[in-house]
């Protein structure tokens, strides 16, 4: 059954999100770290039926499971009530909310935040510190391991040093200061059927503030990042639906409310790359 699940969600993607990442407008420009130089990558992932067989194969299918079923195959180390696809969407797959197709051709890669050269594993780690509001997984951990080996699957056919033009969030240019009290209308009229009128989250779409959504050291708890995702992707299904003008009053709005602060916080950016907009 899990397999089939793993199946149909690839099938689905293959028909609707394998043609590029443009927006309407056409525009390439990403909410992501600096590409590297080299050939223009194509959106793909493999079938399905590329899962080897034996422990490689269900590695990859418990990294699958612990990408959509957070909540469930990593508890113990999730702070909230979101899972790695309310942001990753489609298990990752959807060229317009970071995609997992190809990153593992770019790790190690060097954070800012951080201030180092990161692994792909340490970057898992920080979302689930952070968005997750949760712990870090161990480093030796089958499970950790195993969003690794998803990852590196869905990055298979991607080669190294390629461009990938989907590769973080399409991004917006805002063209006034954001208005809280109009992105409150618009949350009203467009995200509280699914999210909650106290944006506590439902059976439908998880909270976007308060003590179980992500934490204040989020990347979404910055409004650049929190608007681009919203733009292009939100409604569910329904992206690109609003201005770009509403989809940053909607981020300000949602990130003015009250969230878990991030204790970790004091020693992020430690060479001074801090962006405008970060939180704190």
């Amino acid at each position: 059954m899990k397999k089939l699940i793993l199946s149909a969600l690839l099938v689905m993607a293959a028909v609707g999100g394998c043609v590029g990442s443009q927006g309407p407008d056409g525009s390439h420009s990403r909410l992501s770290q600096t590409e590297p130089a080299g050939i223009d990558a194509v959106f793909n992932h493999p079938s399905p039926d590329s899962i080897p067989g034996g422990q490689r194969g269900e590695q990859i299918r418990l990294g699958y499971q612990l990408v959509v079923h957070t909540q469930e195959f990593a508890s113990s180390y999730v702070g909230n009530r979101l899972t790695c696809a309310n942001c990753h969407l489609d298990a990752g797959l959807d060229p317009n909310s970071a995609s997992y197709v190809g990153l593992s051709r770019v790790y190690p890669e060097y954070r800012a935040r951080i201030g180092r050269v990161v692994t792909l594993a340490e970057r898992i780690n920080e979302c689930f510190e952070r968005s997750l509001n949760g712990k870090a997984i161990p480093q030796d951990s089958h499970k950790l391991q195993a969003i690794v080996a998803y990852i590196e699957w869905l990055s298979k056919d991607v080669q190294e040093g390629s461009r990938m033009a989907w590769r973080g969030i399409p991004r917006l240019q805002p063209t006034r200061l954001p208005d809280i009290a109009n992105g409150n209308t618009v949350f009203t009229a467009r995200c509280a059927f699914c999210h909650g009128a106290d944006g506590q989250g439902t059976m439908a779409a998880p909270p976007v503030w308060g003590p179980h959504s992500y934490n204040r050291g989020a990347e979404m708890a910055r409004l650049s990042v929190a608007a681009s995702f919203i733009k292009s992707n939100m409604p569910r299904t329904r992206g690109w639906a609003l201005s770009d003008q509403d989809a940053y009053d909607v981020a300000a709005y949602i990130n003015s409310q009250p969230r878990p602060d991030f204790d970790g916080k004091g020693s992020d950016w430690p060479k001074g790359e801090k962006p405008a907009d970060a939180p704190y």
